[in-house]
């Protein structure tokens, strides 16, 4: 039987080779070793919950590490782990009912409409499947004496994550790491006196049973059903246990090794989970050959290219924003203080945080980052730990262009090109529809019917939203051939709602019909509607960047026609009474249930679309303001996240920096600086950190600003290696809150126009040529 992670390790060691071509990253390995012990996460004491453990991950497989001194324990995952199997959940009923929910909207029966949508456009089942815990690996270390000098940490610059204390006059020490190139994760203990340790599994997966035989101790398993969705997946993971000294003994269900120096552990796990419609893959070769592998490989050579791996990614980037006694504190520490006008390396360390959790949870050939990345420790997580496209999954990526990782975004668009499939036969069975569509939510197997209900589900957005990532990685790379090969994927998703907008009798505009602004209801006493805002700018974007691909392409001129005059007919955004960015195309936002609803979708043409614009449209940036205002700047850590990018959009840096503080406290920050939703949702951190580059680096089309909303609480910084549309590289230094000098560096020749505050200069750049602007005032 064939390896079923062959051809993803393949994909993870080839772009290894390949990060010297990336656009915009050239040079930027040596920009961060001075920030190493910045960089750094460390507690003095062991994990007692989850959201203190920490993360470490390869993209595919991750464990959570909670450096227990009697027992350590890793919580393990693997991103192909989920429940059920291949599905299709289009309800048979909606495409006859469609008509019938259109009309009740077109009547303003909006309740009626909702009724019926509920009862017959939801998918069946009405949810979808749930990402798992694949168990645990448990060590168990016996020993007697008080424990000094503990000391938790992970290094971000590294991706190690240690451990390291005295007990009964002996040091011990831990160290633990994911190897995206070898596919392992690595654990060594090793102390100044022999040890004795004990090695075991424990899972609540279905039909876990673990087996010890030699060093290699093997946990097979089956996944579960859910809603009626049988399991279609088997899983395997493999621990061989390698000791230095002492003695090696298999034990039924472990495997004890006593009177060692060091103990290294090589961890594998699979599912035969091949793609959406494959689950014919061998989970225990896969492992067995996984693990032979890296036994060749060894220890001292596997943590060396681990670690200059990830450094290749890590260290494109750096950023200083100055330091305080305050950054010598222990992690959890700092986030309890939450001073961050004393600390501001707090918020630089939870930006590198954020890089660190998308090269952890998302590699070329590995699943996307998921609303928890790649970390769950339960098999009922919630929102089932599934991909929620109308905010969620987008937020994840949010920072990888802009964070120079571009290639994270690998999973992400090929999880696009998945969805066109299936939600080809959505479009066709629910709609009648060419192209495709997909709703609020997806999963493992790329289901894209609607779930939940029809108060969240009913919105078929979701697709046009991830297309627009297909044109920032494009924008960002300027590569043809890239765009030729991703461009009927957009074509797809436009010529859906070619298909489906309908025509409001009274204005002749193209509206969405049915549904909703996502997640919030209407006064009304319904969610559903047709054409709320988020709809309009969305399709504006998609429909720009379709007519623009194909002519770059030089390719389908009269579809674009057809999209350039449906984006015409689309309804503008409006100003509402209150003077807010009106939600709805009816000026409901005033007598709406939720005032302060966590969900600011109306302005999305703000952030993350260029749409508006404090210089371009004052007026819809000043309703914009005004939205948010009413809204409020505390909200659930994801949505805080997303405040913070918008006020930085209308270059209020003082304002995005006080909502960052109340991000970095522990209402929304967990100790081990996961966001807290609450419950964790790792969107929070992606937002948070991509919120953090808006407010030093800004860049539409040809044009960059340059530190546009920096706050006064960070007057004096640097930052290296962020990269700006049209392959271009911004390196920046300010000193009391003014602009010393930036270098830009292009991997195409071309014009961008850079501005600082009020002065904006036209810059010739030559590809590969630094130009280096000085001041404010930005002269050669």
């Amino acid at each position: 039987m064939s390896d079923p992670t062959a051809v993803s390790r393949r994909t993870v060691l080839g772009a290894a080779t390949a990060l010297a071509a990336v656009p915009g990253a050239a040079g930027a390995a040596g920009g961060a070793s001075a920030a190493s012990d910045r960089a750094r996460l460390w507690y003095r004491q062991p994990a007692a919950e989850w959201t203190q453990a920490l993360p470490i991950g390869n993209g595919r497989i991750g464990a959570m590490l909670f450096g227990g001194v009697a027992q350590e324990r890793l919580q393990l995952n693997e991103d192909t782990l989920w429940t059920g199997g291949p599905y299709d959940p289009v309800n048979p009923a909606a495409r006859a009912a469609l008509p019938e929910v259109r009309g009740l909207i077109a009547a303003a029966r909006y309740a009626e409409a909702e009724a019926l949508a509920d009862a017959k456009l939801i998918g069946t089942p009405r949810t979808q499947m749930a990402y798992q815990a694949l168990g645990d690996l448990l060590i168990d270390l016996p020993g007697a004496g008080a424990v000094t000098g503990f000391r938790r940490e992970l290094d971000l610059d590294s991706a190690l994550a240690g451990v390291s204390f005295d007990r009964d006059g002996s040091g011990h020490r831990r160290e633990a790491f994911a190897s995206a190139a070898d596919d392992v994760i690595v654990v060594r203990l090793s102390a100044d006196a022999p040890f004795d340790l004990t090695v075991r599994f424990a899972s609540e997966q279905p039909e876990a049973r673990s087996v010890a035989a030699g060093d290699m101790l093997t946990l097979t398993g089956r996944n579960s059903e859910r809603a009626g969705i049988a399991g279609a997946l088997r899983f395997a993971a493999r621990v061989a246990v390698m000791a230095e000294d002492g003695a090696t003994d298999a034990r039924d269900k472990a495997i004890a090794v006593t009177g060692a120096r060091a103990v290294t552990l090589l961890l594998a796990m699979a599912t035969s989970y091949r793609g959406p419609d494959d689950v014919s893959g061998d989970p225990e070769a896969a492992t067995l050959a996984t693990l032979r592998r890296a036994r060749r490989r060894g220890f001292a050579r596997l943590r060396r290219d681990a670690i200059a791996a990830h450094r290749a990614l890590f260290r494109r980037v750096s950023l200083d924003l100055g330091t305080s006694p305050a950054a010598q504190l222990p992690t959890d520490e700092r986030v309890r203080r939450n001073r961050p006008a004393e600390d501001p390396a707090l918020a630089a360390l939870y930006f590198d945080y954020g890089r660190y959790l998308l090269i952890a949870s998302s590699r070329p050939g590995t699943q996307p980052a998921n609303l928890q990345g790649i970390w769950n420790d339960s098999n009922d997580p919630p929102w089932q730990s599934k991909y929620t496209v109308n905010i969620n999954t987008e937020m994840n990526y949010w920072p990888a262009e802009v964070a120079a990782l571009p290639e994270c975004t690998e999973p992400l668009l090929r999880m696009v090109r998945e969805l066109a499939v299936t939600g080809a036969r959505t479009a066709r069975e629910m709609y009648g529809a060419r192209g495709w569509v997909c709703h609020h939510n997806t999963d493992l197997w790329r289901a894209t019917a609607p779930i939940d209900g029809a108060q969240w589900g009913m919105w078929p957005t979701g697709g046009a939203w991830l297309c627009t990532h297909l044109w920032e990685r494009y924008d960002y790379g300027r590569d043809r051939d890239f765009l030729r090969a991703i461009y009927p994927v957009m074509q797809g998703a436009a010529l859906f709602f070619l298909d489906t907008l309908q025509t409001d009798p009274a204005t002749g505009a193209l509206v969405t019909s049915p549904s909703i602004s996502p997640e919030n209801r209407h006064p009304m006493g319904a969610s559903v509607c047709a054409g709320p805002a988020m709809d309009s700018q969305i399709l504006r974007d998609l429909f720009d960047q379709v007519a623009q691909a194909a002519a770059i392409l030089g390719v389908d001129a009269e579809f674009a026609a057809q999209v350039k005059a449906a984006r015409a007919r689309l309804p503008e955004d409006r100003i509402g009474a209150q003077g807010q960015l009106q939600e709805w195309r009816e000026d409901w936002d005033a007598r709406a249930p939720e005032p302060d609803h966590r969900h600011v979708s109306h302005l999305y043409a703000l952030f993350p679309s260029d749409q508006i614009d404090p210089v371009r449209t004052p007026e819809l940036a000043a309703a914009a303001r005004r939205s948010l205002e009413l809204r409020g700047d505390e909200s659930t850590g994801w949505a805080t996240a997303w405040r913070i990018a918008l006020w930085a959009r209308l270059r209020d840096g003082d304002r995005a920096h006080a909502i960052l503080a109340f991000l970095l406290g522990p209402g929304r920050t967990y100790p081990n600086l996961f966001d807290a939703h609450p419950p964790f949702q790792i969107d929070g951190n992606f937002g948070g950190t991509r919120a953090i580059a808006e407010m030093l680096v800004q860049s539409r089309g040809d044009a960059i600003a340059l530190l546009p909303a920096l706050p006064a609480a960070w007057p004096d910084g640097s930052v290296g290696g962020l990269r700006a549309r049209g392959q271009c590289r911004v390196d920046l230094r300010w000193r009391n809150g003014a602009l010393e000098e930036v270098v830009l560096t292009a991997g195409i020749e071309g014009t961008r126009r850079v501005s600082c505050g009020k002065i904006t200069v036209s810059v010739p750049l030559s590809a590969g040529k630094p130009v280096r602007l000085r001041g404010s005032s930005l002269t050669a």
